[in-house]
């Protein structure tokens, strides 16, 4: 009993140090679970099943490919519909092979590999509101700058929590709500092409990285710069947020970094969370292919092999979503933005996503706002402010985060897995 005690309160504070979940990193632990092998070497456009709806999120890639099909000619109508073979069945299997499984996936499709963090070392100073980062790694040095307003009564004795964000916000609201607000120049990290400049290329040219994962790293080492100069903010309770193409950079924030408690991506289209298979929905034109074409430096060079063949992809933005689970999760959408896809958004990629999280038994920490008005609309940061303040605080709200707004009902067709996902989790 001793032992189990031991084992349970070193297992909380690694849990408390790394941000991961508790129940996640015990599943992890958990010796008895065997996971799938990842293909090695990962499997080509080619060998993925062409699937006009959405990958069953449950089904491991090694069950994915057309490797597995033996010669049935039903293989790619069970991989959609949920009836392959080798979908985990328990939370467990979820968090120690699947999750895992789908982050590893995700950079090697699209976001290119994140840098070992244990091989960086990280400085900073702090001078009033602006925090000087300085990180080195290989015998190279890449420095940037934040800001960190804090709220009326933050103090060492009682942290406030933060919202980290790049492209601005609306900061009055959450400074009036008790929440900081930090902010990190996005162009001095990686500017926005394929120049390969900035702090993050200083120490990483040459890696095929997206721009999106470089904009990620950038919220992470200024969260460490707050966590080492700003004892005002609670390192417990951390959220990213950006719109558009830096929406994009901060769901893959939030993704790639356990510490943060809640992503909020506004309005941030494909390679973001708005599906690349339903691209159309809205009549908006932001797909796969012209997106890659445009700004392909957002991405590494894997995800143009799956131009004008996006239905082989293994994964979608539901999958995305999915893999932040247990932690929260809220997304902006405006039915008035002409740029991108936030009916597909709405009706495809948060029900698909909703599955999962109330599969998991953390429903209610996904949401959806959608609200009227255009292209990242300031009005967005007050539409999710109250959801942001039930996960900080605990505080109650009136407002539906499930409501898909004037968007109708689900589109069932989209996730036919559903109507087969595993019995919910205990």
């Amino acid at each position: 009993m001793k032992k189990a005690t031991t084992t349970f309160l070193l297992s909380t504070l690694v849990a408390t140090a790394t941000g991961i979940p508790l129940e996640v990193l015990q599943a992890r632990q958990n010796a008895s679970i065997s996971c799938a092998p990842v293909p090695s070497p990962w499997p080509t456009w080619q060998q993925f099943p062409a699937q006009k709806s959405l990958p069953d999120p449950f089904l491991p890639l090694k069950y994915m490919t057309t490797d597995n099909a033996a010669g049935s000619s039903t293989f790619a109508n069970d991989v959609m519909s949920g009836k392959a073979k080798g979908r985990i069945t328990t939370k467990e299997e979820w968090y120690k092979c699947r999750q895992p499984e789908i982050i590893q996936m995700l950079q090697e499709y699209q976001f290119g590999y994140y840098p070992d963090h244990s091989q960086e070392k990280v400085e900073a100073t702090r001078s009033g509101n602006t925090i000087n980062i300085a990180v080195t790694a290989g015998g190279k040095t890449g420095r940037f700058r934040a800001t960190v307003t804090l709220p009326s009564g933050a103090s060492a004795s009682k942290p406030a929590p933060v919202v980290i964000n790049i492209g601005g916000m609306q900061n009055a609201a959450y400074l009036n709500a008790g929440i900081a607000v930090a902010q990190f120049d996005y162009t001095s990290v990686a500017p926005d092409s394929n120049s390969k400049t900035g702090a993050f290329w200083d120490l990483y040219k040459g890696k095929d990285v997206g721009t999106l994962t470089a904009w990620a790293w950038g919220f992470h080492r200024t969260l460490d710069g707050i966590n080492m100069t700003a004892k005002e903010i609670d390192p417990t309770r951390v959220g990213v947020t950006g719109c558009s193409r830096l929406g994009k950079a901060a769901l893959a924030a939030g993704l790639l970094d356990p510490r943060i408690t809640v992503t909020m991506p506004m309005s941030s289209g494909v390679q973001g969370l708005g599906p690349y298979r339903y691209a159309g929905l809205s009549g908006q034109g932001e797909n796969l292919e012209n997106s890659k074409s445009g700004a392909g430096w957002w991405s590494n060079s894997k995800l143009g092999t799956f131009v004008n063949h996006h239905e082989n992809l293994p994964f979608d933005a539901h999958t995305i979503a999915a893999a932040i689970a247990p932690r929260a999760l809220v997304v902006d959408q405006g039915s008035g933005d002409q740029f991108v896809d936030s009916k597909g958004t709405s009706i495809v990629m948060y029900p698909a996503a909703k599955a999962v999280y109330d599969w998991l038994g953390v429903g209610d920490k996904l949401g959806l706002s959608v609200r009227s008005g255009g292209h990242c609309d300031m009005s967005g940061f007050t539409s999710v402010l109250p959801f942001v303040q039930k996960v900080f605080f605990g505080t109650a709200t009136t407002k539906d985060y499930t409501s898909t707004g004037n968007y109708g009902a689900a589109m069932a067709t989209a996730m036919p897995w559903t109507t087969a996902a595993p019995p919910r989790a205990a």
